[in-house]
């Protein structure tokens, strides 16, 4: 997963729409890459390569910038409902709430906590 700035508008964006529009900061946070080298590392998740490789390279070619995750995010990320009970996925929940990102998902469930959520499935 990814956070992104989206600039609000008359219509909701996709998050294809808000990645591609050259206004917008990408922000991927450090907690999307954690748990893209532990599902790789435990095999649930499939990568052409190493996800030290590509993570790096996916965020130069995005030119996004890297958000480490903070104590602040971090004790947001306690306090908030147990809608969703993923550590992960409440991570970014917390870092969208707290630096008033956009949330890029495919899961539903998220939507649940009040940040703005762009729709990243087909």
């Amino acid at each position: 997963m990814a956070l992104g700035c989206a600039h609000a508008g008359a219509h909701r964006p996709t998050a294809r729409q808000a990645i591609e529009d050259p206004h917008n900061t990408l922000l991927i946070s450090a907690a999307s890459a954690w748990e893209i080298a532990v599902k790789h590392a435990i095999g649930k998740l499939p990568l052409p390569e190493r996800p030290e490789l590509l993570v790096p390279r996916v965020i130069a070619a995005l030119e996004a910038i890297e958000l480490p995750v903070t104590s602040r995010h971090a004790i947001s990320s306690a306090a908030l409902p147990y809608h969703h009970r993923d550590p992960f996925d409440r991570l970014l929940v917390a870092q969208a709430l707290c630096e008033g990102a956009a949330l890029v998902t495919v899961d539903e469930l998220l939507t649940r906590y009040g940040a703005t959520v762009l729709w990243a499935g087909s």
